[in-house]
């Protein structure tokens, strides 16, 4: 004799799971065409949908202001308990998924300039050494301002504390160097002088893109500490370009448009190479300011992530001793 269950009051008053996920993306983006365009459906969907759960609740959920829509009092209450759960969802999920294949998945986070000039270079030799291993690699230029749920297991910031959970590994300190191709040196002797630096034409990182790399050092403080003003550059000096990405500037340097500023751990190999070039000596050392390895405590029992970690610090070990012996008495003293 087949035993009948009880209804279930809870599944059977909750409301529908694709309206909600519907809510979850319109609440996000603020915006119903956004919503739609990121779930791949319609924008009269995603309305319609919307409708249906504000009857459900018998409560408006959104504020229609202009084009853009926001929370009401009601929305706002439902938007902090359904937003948790889909996160605590979503990651249940990507655990079981990562335990079901086999490979593992780690999660590292940095500046889009250290992920090209620095990381995506040494890549390859990672994964032939380690073939289990896939890494996700999330790039950002604001640290503290991560995606909902998004937890990296690794981070290499400039921030020595980036998150609660996180142990901090020093990592390199910053020494910043004018570089330029050969060519373009070999066209413009004045640049083996500071003055002729001065009046070159000068590729600039912009405030807002200092924070990938360092978050207080152009042109203008570089040429100061070593008691050269700015200011004086002849008017019939060349262009002075301002740019907020870094690896663009590389990018120009490296096809003969001007000098540069380089982050010795970012330029060093095309230094290396010879593709790049120091026009004088002179660098800034800055002893006080480190980068850093951040590494989620949570994972400290996962071999996939260690392993990354060390391969991490391991890669920068060659780098730190080339600092210690750059790092010459005659120097300026780092201010």
């Amino acid at each position: 004799m087949v035993k009948h269950s009880e209804p279930d009051q809870t599944l059977i008053k909750m409301p529908s799971l694709r309206a909600v996920k519907v809510f979850v993306a319109a609440a996000k983006y603020q915006n119903f065409t956004r919503a739609a365009e990121a779930l791949c459906v319609t924008q009269a969907a995603v309305s319609r949908q919307i409708r249906e759960l504000e009857t459900y609740l018998g409560a408006e959920l959104f504020a229609r202001v202009g084009r853009a829509v926001e929370l009401t009092v009601a929305g706002s209450i439902f938007f902090d308990a359904v937003q948790l759960s889909f996160v605590n969802i979503s990651q249940a999920a990507e655990r079981i998924r990562s335990n079901s294949k086999s490979k593992h998945v780690v999660t590292l986070c940095c500046s889009p300039a250290f992920a090209a000039l620095w990381l995506g270079p040494r890549l390859p030799a990672f994964f032939d050494d380690n073939p289990d291993i896939d890494i996700n690699l999330v790039t950002t230029q604001n640290f503290l301002a991560m995606e909902p749920g998004v937890r990296p297991d690794i981070y290499i910031t400039k921030l020595g504390r980036i998150q609660t959970g996180y142990s901090c590994h020093p990592l390199n300190h910053d020494v910043i160097y004018p570089v330029c191709t050969p060519q373009y040196l070999a066209e413009h002797p004045q640049l083996r002088t500071l003055e002729g630096l001065r009046d070159a034409s000068l590729l600039n990182l912009s405030p807002y893109g200092r924070s990938q790399v360092s978050e207080h050092v152009d042109w203008n403080v570089w040429l100061a500490f070593h008691d050269v003003d700015l200011k004086s550059r002849a008017s019939s000096a060349p262009h002075f370009f301002n740019a907020n990405d870094y690896n663009l500037l590389v990018q120009f340097a490296l096809t003969g448009r001007g000098v540069a500023l380089g982050w010795h751990h970012l330029v060093q190999p095309l230094v290396s190479q010879g593709l790049l070039v120091r026009p004088v000596e002179q660098q800034l050392v800055l002893k006080d300011t480190f980068h850093f390895l951040a590494f989620n405590d949570d994972k400290e029992h996962d071999s996939s992530c260690r392993r990354l970690r060390e391969w991490l610090l391991d890669e920068f070990e060659p780098l730190l001793e080339d600092l210690r012996h750059s790092l010459q008495p005659s120097q300026a003293p780092a201010r």
